[in-house]
């Protein structure tokens, strides 16, 4: 692999203009790819550096360009975004930034000033950091003259991993929150993510809502907002929620689907969630968390919760209320049956 040859079917084949990056914090190639061509070759073997001081790199053998450091990953990535936006100033045209960042995931490598930040260990110190990176993203933006006319939307993709079970014995420190299960649950705590929008005079400033809402309704909502008309079979699963965002109307979305694990499913409609397997548990539960945490034993074939009065998925009602039981089956089933959660357009 050298710097010559173009990366094919990369960002740029996909409507992006301009990319930088690497591939993900603990997959090869260990390297900086601008735009559709790799940086700096990877001329020798992967070798963490710095070893994680909680968990591990969790790093995939392969190819790392020489020097590379993990904890320099996240202030690269967060100096570029800065800079990108700064070159912005001066120009009416409108700029879309896509910025995923490789923290608080694996590894989890907390720059020298930030260690011993926080009483959560090596995780919370990553996790200030990352404020941190948000807090240099919105003030570029006040910089540069773009904060009161930009939509700045921050979300994550799934609960936390595994550590979180020491980390909330250890530390006192839940980063599941209130909410059961981590990363690979069926339970809330699985799928159940931070999305904040900050978009001034549209958005009202320190609003909450409790709309059922998806990243995937994302695409219909900002398409409503720049007054784009999506052809008729796009965007299947994606519901306008402008409305919600702006705090004048209630969701549009009627239910949400759970799924990480073939064959393992739950479904969220109004304040009832279904987990219609055996277990909500796809990562391991340690001995006596149950017990530590209120949630009674079970051995039924699927659970029923109630998410009004009792977020933490902690008490059954499956054979309460058979009759949501079945209805949450049935549409399930038609969700499945016809590949989509948006009713099909009629014309």
């Amino acid at each position: 692999m050298t710097g010559a040859n173009p990366i094919p079917d990369g960002p740029l084949a996909h409507g992006f203009d301009h990319y930088f990056g690497d591939d993900v914090p603990n997959f090869p190639p260990y390297t900086w790819i601008k735009d559709d061509r790799v940086a700096t070759p990877p001329t020798a073997p992967f070798v963490a550096n710095p070893k994680p001081e909680e968990g591990s790199a969790e790093a995939r053998p392969g190819p790392m360009a020489e020097g590379w450091r993990l904890d320099a990953v996240m202030p690269t990535l967060t100096k570029t975004a800065v800079d990108w936006i700064a070159s912005q100033k001066g120009s009416d045209k409108p700029f879309f930034l896509y910025f995923p960042w490789t923290s608080p995931h694996a590894p989890i490598v907390p720059t020298p000033e930030w260690k011993g930040r926080t009483q959560a260990g090596p995780y919370g110190d990553y996790m200030a950091q990352s404020d941190w990176t948000a807090g240099e993203v919105l003030k570029a933006l006040k910089e540069n003259g773009f904060a009161e006319n930009t939509i700045v939307i921050f979300s994550a993709d799934n609960g936390p991993e595994h550590f979180a079970y020491d980390r909330a014995r250890e530390k006192g420190h839940r980063s599941m929150g209130e909410f059961r299960g981590l990363k690979r649950d069926l339970w809330e705590g699985g799928h159940r993510v931070p999305f904040t929008v900050r978009w001034p005079r549209v958005v009202p400033k320190g609003s909450v809502s409790d709309g059922l809402l998806s990243q995937t309704d994302l695409f219909a909502t900002l398409a409503t907002a720049i007054g784009a008309k999506l052809p008729p079979q796009s965007a299947p699963d994606s519901f306008n929620q402008l409305e919600l965002w702006k705090g004048t109307g209630s969701s549009t979305r009627p239910s949400m689907v759970h799924n990480t694990s073939k064959g393992s499913y739950a479904i969220r409609r109004g304040t009832w969630t279904l987990v219609d397997a055996p277990s909500g548990a796809g990562t391991r539960v340690p001995k006596g968390w149950d017990e530590a945490n209120g949630i009674d034993a079970d051995d039924q074939p699927a659970a029923l919760y109630d998410m009004r009065t009792d977020p933490g998925q902690k008490h059954n009602l499956l054979t309460q209320h058979p009759d949501v039981v079945a209805a949450l089956r049935q549409e399930f089933r038609q969700i499945q049956e016809s590949g989509r959660s948006r009713p099909a357009p009629t014309e």
